[in-house]
């Protein structure tokens, strides 16, 4: 191909020259070919590229197919069943929903009601009207040991830092939950002058301490209390780990740290990545967490406090139970991130690999706070590609008191799935510091959008429970939804992950087989 190149370049310069006689004008064709032969020549010489050390000038149409790929996927090629993480027909009903038009669709299911995996509700006949369901359901969120408990809405918006996000898709947010009633979970980077904008805050502490430390990264006391007191922080979230890269740390990539965002976090503005640590040192077993939680409720001035991970080594979670027990200090709620979760910046094999799922997850933390007698204590958020009603219902069935959405929260917001997260180049303002592409963002317009996709995802929850004959969240349980296990096999979540009885994980005799072996590896003295 290379020969092919000097043949067709020495050719275009002939036959130009052949036809200037004839007219000079044809001269201007010059500045067409001679660039695109100046860049086959540098094709052919340069070492990096084999396809255009190869094919020269032909050899980057690979690359521009490559950079087209995903939109052309996504807009030409994709059917409404497809597209990852979600599909089309998720994507629309979030669109639809957050500009209040209508999203049902003609005709029946798209879905294969027979692959494995398929998931319903099972209805009642003694179904219920909607006008019987409690209308706007709160979760009371706080242990006896919480004096400023916080009733929480049923559908929230999940962790996301500004940084990670534009300052307009924040205050977007701020304002769609100040609207909706509902909360805005800050996400690890910290409290910003755009999450204090009227809606109600969950402030999430991660390794990195943002907005609460020293400048070389030690947990600050003085820090901690001026923000932790303020009145839009409704709570204080503990976090592990997230479901998209859990035991990694926190990223936000240099190009997106602005100096305003440094001084937010209590960083040093030095051009590099700002990472948080994998693990926290402010406390380094499952006791002293214990007194970190304490001390966390105390400078807060009673607020409840609660811990998000996602879940890994299941003799780990089981070691915080066994020292929520011993020193008689609760969390009042606990974040289950699934493993499915997004980010806007992690490496694949974690997105891919790393951490449990969120089904699998909530059962498995319900049955430990059941089995320790916690559970009275303890509200469970469920965190995870939760986008729809019946998101919501199945995670309630699996034990979750209240769920969180981030990218259904994103959608809503405009967020077309462009995957651009992690460059800095999100083309709808959302996930970007980018002030040209920010400013496309309203925050007027998308607050509006926020409230509603989140009035019509809770009013969609509460139809199916209606239609399963229920009339408020406490009401639902593992018998309520069922799924399709082999193709001719169906189990409901009751007959998947069977409860255990109250209090069997506080002695070792009562320890069912399933949960034994954990229960001893667990140690209140090491995670």
């Amino acid at each position: 191909m290379r020969k092919a190149f000097l043949v067709f370049a020495i050719t275009s310069i002939a036959f130009i020259a052949i036809l200037s006689y004839v007219n000079s004008r044809f001269l201007l064709l010059l500045f067409i070919f001679i660039p695109l032969i100046l860049m086959g020549l540098y094709d052919m010489y340069q070492s990096k590229h084999t396809i255009r050390k190869n094919f020269p000038l032909l050899g980057r149409m690979r690359y521009l197919l490559e950079e087209l790929g995903p939109e052309m996927r996504q807009y030409f090629i994709e059917t409404d069943t497809d597209g990852r993480p979600f599909n089309r027909l998720e994507r629309s009903m979030i669109y639809q929903r957050s500009k209040h038009v209508s999203s049902n669709k003609p005709f029946g299911t798209q879905l294969n009601v027979y692959d494995t995996g398929y998931e319903w509700i099972n209805h009642s006949m003694n179904a219920i009207s909607f006008s019987k369901t409690v209308t706007e359901p709160r979760v009371k969120i706080g242990s006896s040991q919480c004096t400023k408990p916080y009733e929480a809405s049923m559908f929230n918006i999940s962790a996301m830092s500004y940084g990670s996000l534009s300052k307009n898709a924040v205050s977007a947010l701020n304002n769609g939950a100040k609207l909706g009633g509902f909360y805005h979970n800050t996400g690890e980077g910290g409290i910003s002058p755009y999450h204090l904008e009227g809606g109600d805050v969950v402030w999430n502490i991660g390794t990195g301490y943002f907005c609460a430390r020293t400048l070389d990264g030690k947990f600050s006391v003085e820090e901690y209390t001026k923000r932790a007191t303020l009145d839009n922080v409704k709570m204080i979230e503990i976090k592990f780990s997230q479901g998209a890269k859990p035991g990694h740390g926190g990223i936000l990539p240099a190009a997106k740290v602005t100096d305003e965002i440094a001084n937010i976090r209590l960083v040093r503005k030095d051009g590099g990545d700002v990472i948080s640590p994998p693990k926290h040192s402010a406390f380094t077993n499952p006791l002293e967490l214990m007194d970190f939680v304490k001390l966390l409720r105390e400078k807060s001035g009673g607020k409840p406090i609660g811990m998000k991970l996602c879940v890994g080594n299941k003799s780990e979670f089981i070691s915080i139970c066994k020292a929520m027990v011993q020193t008689q200090t609760y969390f009042d709620f606990i974040t289950v991130d699934g493993g499915e979760g997004g980010t806007g910046a992690a490496p694949p094999e974690y997105s891919d690999h790393v951490g449990m799922p969120l089904r699998d997850a909530i059962a498995f933390v319900y049955d430990c706070l059941k089995g320790f007698g916690l559970k009275n204590e303890i509200k469970i958020i469920a965190s995870g590609k939760v986008v729809s009603g019946f998101d919501i219902i199945r995670a309630l069935s699996l034990g979750a008191d209240l769920c969180n959405s981030a990218r259904g929260m994103m959608m809503a917001l405009g967020c077309i799935q462009a995957l651009e997260c992690h460059a800095n180049t999100c083309p709808t303002g959302v996930a970007t510091q980018d002030p040209v592409l920010m400013k496309g963002l309203v925050p007027a317009d998308k607050s509006v959008r926020v409230a509603q996709y989140h009035k019509e995802t809770i009013h969609s929850a509460l139809e199916l429970m209606a239609s399963a004959g229920l009339t408020h969240p406490d009401e639902v349980t593992r018998d309520a939804v069922s799924t399709r296990v082999e193709r001719n096999e169906v189990e409901t979540f009751a007959e998947t992950f069977p409860e255990i009885p109250e209090g069997c994980l506080l002695q070792e005799n009562s320890v069912p087989n399933k949960f034994l072996h954990f229960w001893k590896k667990a140690s209140v003295e090491r995670f």
